[in-house]
């Protein structure tokens, strides 16, 4: 009995047999592509720090950004998602330099005045070396970029709860307001920035000593009645 000829073998007459069609890989980026684009980031985010440092955050074009990368403006959101969101990337790497150096500063010591006296010329000091993390931190209000905003100032919030930390463990009388008087210091020593010159005699760990000196002096007289 013969059997039909299956789909398989039936070719027109002189026509020679179709070869198997060969299945595409999906297209994925490979390794090579992959550590170009993670390589270039640290210096992505150091020509935005500047960026933003120099001009603010509204100035600073994305073109200006990228091209000292070698990438096209559009590449940028191969890393970030808008503009907002590389400042906070930006911003992050900004605290979290300073509040390294805070914390490196305060661990050695056990007294509560020592620890924020530590704290203050850390603080200070990362302000003052004008490095373009440190203004951006400083110059860059989260007002600035509205869609980043809550962001950054959870970023700052983090930040400022270690001088809430160091101030709550002062032996202070119990109706001193910790709260304020952690926001004046923080205050003084942040608006240092505009009135500080480099190569003067009051450097910024005098500078920063002496603040906390003089409040330390202010709030003993008050706990002992003195005007």
């Amino acid at each position: 009995m013969r059997t039909a000829p299956t789909e398989a073998t039936v070719r027109p007459a002189g026509r020679p047999p179709a070869r198997p069609q060969a299945t595409r890989s999906p297209a994925i980026r490979s390794p090579g592509t992959t550590k170009r684009a993670s390589s270039r980031l640290p210096r992505l985010l150091d020509e935005a720090a500047r960026a933003f440092a120099q001009r603010g955050f509204a100035a600073a074009s994305v073109r200006e950004i990228v091209e000292p990368v070698g990438m096209l403006p559009g590449s940028l959101y191969c890393h970030f998602a808008t503009k907002e969101a590389l400042l906070a990337a930006v911003y992050k790497e900004g605290v979290e330099r300073i509040g390294a150096a805070v914390d490196a500063a305060i661990e050695p010591h056990a007294d509560p005045w020592q620890r924020l006296e530590a704290a203050c010329v850390a603080h200070l000091a990362s302000l003052l070396d004008q490095t373009d993390y440190s203004q951006v931190v400083i110059r860059v209000r989260p007002s600035d970029a509205p869609a980043a905003e809550a962001e950054l100032v959870a970023l700052r919030d983090s930040y400022e709860k270690r001088f809430a930390r160091l101030v709550a463990a002062l032996p202070l009388a119990r109706p001193t307001d910790r709260a304020m008087l952690r926001l004046m210091l923080v205050g003084a020593l942040n608006w240092s920035q505009t009135w500080y010159r480099d190569g003067r005699a009051m450097t910024p760990e005098r500078i920063a000593r002496r603040f906390v000196g003089l409040l330390k002096a202010s709030l003993a007289a008050t706990a002992k009645g003195q005007p």
